[in-house]
């Protein structure tokens, strides 16, 4: 099918209303729940799911019905219903899922960007939450109308979109409960939370990783004392920190110890990750910014494209005498699997520890870290949390006080086998809208909904999908939406509609 009068009116879309949306959207600190005790008073969470559905109101899409549901003491989420069209029946769904919570500010960002600060750059909409995933809603409900504009037959589409996902969706069971009946036959489930390996095609998610974590506390003393007087006779509680991590995984390689949180990988994931690698080579690891000795000058990278820029960095990272940090492996093969199926643990945040500029000759009485711990998809979250918390609280050197208080654990997911018409449709989707095959891959992050839905949906097929692509930076710095990539893969989501029956 055609679809270069649908890619006209979707660029339109996209530049005359979609982007200056977005920019309004990343002013507003909307932060999910975990970030900010405060929200249900603050309002932001509740006032970006009025906008999204005032906005979806004025679509002028046929029988679309639009709810602001509100669990009691839970975060909003937006619900919406669009009936079929040209003669489909409702009897099956497609469902949408995003959801419109962010993460935390972070520092680090360049002069005159910031997380709740719009700039537009070289094609690309910086700030926090555009591309994680603010757009989805709006990507989402413009192929139902640009679809219905041109009079081409659709299915019934439903979304579901929420403000918890970021401090692992612990309200989303409820509402899936609640409102799964109301969503009929689910077919195929699309969500548009995910990544991309590069911008040139797209990319489905064949797997998520889990998440396991909590805080761990080591308490040695009851107050700090001298460290004159006490160090070497009371054991650090920094020192004794490190100790129960190193039970955890092995500091000189990174991996992870514990049995209960390892997997065996899937053929059918290996050889996604061979081919994946293929295209992708040395971009999986030389997309991060990694910390260089400055004993060259930097190449100038402004104006460049994602590729160009990737060559630039990694001509002037080869030169003698540039000292750069590594990856845990340049093979982009093993790189693909240690970021998607093989646990490993980060240290996320500390308490307990001054400034260094604060910072005196005091044996601190305790040490507080946040731990991370990103689980193969198949691993179930529960019980690796359950094996983490056995792991460090047992035998605690020096006799230590050791907590570990879990945080919610969400499990990972990974795809049933692709149906044929749906791997036929993606195919024909990417050709579409970027003239290129498409791409599969797995995703080191975390979608918790994706595990539900499949627990609730056992037939349903899955699209996961989206615009985190090579140095969007999602959750840090400098997080950016690449606007040109979102415009087609809008396009892309268009065909796919129109091939389900």
């Amino acid at each position: 099918m055609d679809l270069a009068d649908i890619r006209a009116l979707l660029d339109t879309r996209w530049d005359d209303d979609l982007v200056p949306r977005l920019v309004d959207y990343v002013r507003v600190p909307a932060k999910s729940p975990m970030f900010d005790a405060g929200w249900a008073a603050r309002g932001e969470l509740g006032a970006v799911l009025d906008e999204a559905r005032r906005w979806a109101g004025g679509l002028g899409i046929a029988g679309l019905t639009l709810e602001v549901v509100e669990l009691p003491g839970r975060t909003p989420c937006l619900l919406f219903d669009a009936p079929a069209t040209g003669g489909l029946g409702n009897e099956r769904t497609v469902l949408f899922y995003g959801h419109l919570d962010k993460q935390p500010e972070m520092a680090g960002w360049r002069e005159g960007f910031g997380p709740y600060v719009p700039v537009i750059e070289n094609g690309r909409l910086y700030g926090r939450g555009a591309a994680d995933d603010g757009y989805a809603v709006y990507a989402a409900l413009s192929v139902l109308q640009g679809l219905d504009a041109k009079g081409i037959a659709r299915p019934r589409c439903v979304g579901l979109i929420e403000t918890s996902e970021e401090s692992g969706s612990p309200d989303l069971p409820a509402y899936l409960e609640a409102l799964a009946p109301r969503f009929g036959d689910v077919q195929l489930v699309c969500a548009l939370d995910s990544g991309c390996g590069n911008y040139e095609q797209l990319w489905v998610t064949s797997s998520l990783r889990g998440l396991a974590g909590g805080t761990l506390t080591v308490e040695i003393l009851r107050h700090g004392v001298h460290s004159g007087a006490a160090s070497g006779l009371v054991p650090s509680s920094f020192r004794i920190a490190r100790q129960l991590l190193s039970r955890l995984d092995d500091p000189a390689t990174g991996r992870v110890l514990l049995p209960e949180l390892h997997a065996e990988i899937p053929a059918e994931r290996l050889e996604q990750a061979r081919q994946a690698g293929a295209i992708l080579g040395d971009a999986v690891w030389q997309q991060f910014p990694w910390a260089s000795c400055e004993h060259l000058p930097q190449p100038k990278v402004e104006g460049l494209d994602a590729a160009a820029r990737l060559r630039a960095q990694a001509a002037a990272h080869a030169a003698p005498g540039h000292l750069q940090a590594q990856p845990t492996t340049t093979d982009p093969v093993e790189g693909l699997l240690n970021r998607t199926w093989r646990p490993a643990l980060s240290v996320t945040g500390a308490a307990d520890l001054p400034l260094p500029r604060d910072a005196g000759n005091v044996l601190r009485p305790r040490t507080t870290l946040k731990l991370s711990m990103r689980l193969p998809p198949t691993v179930d979250a529960e019980l690796a949390t359950a094996a983490m918390k056995r792991s460090l609280e047992s035998d605690p050197p020096y006799g230590a006080v050791v907590r570990f208080e879990p945080d919610h654990a969400a499990s990972g997911w990974s795809a049933a086998p692709t149906a044929p018409w749906l791997a036929r449709a993606l195919e024909d989707a990417s050709r579409h809208a970027f003239g290129r095959p498409v791409a599969w891959i797995g995703e080191g992050g975390t979608i918790p909904f994706m595990a539900m839905l499949g627990e609730r949906f056992p037939k349903a097929q899955f699209v996961v999908t989206g615009v985190l692509g090579p140095q969007s930076n999602a959750h840090g710095p400098d997080e950016f939406l690449h606007i040109g990539y979102a415009k087609k893969l809008t396009v892309a989501v268009a065909s796919l509609l129109t091939a389900v029956r």
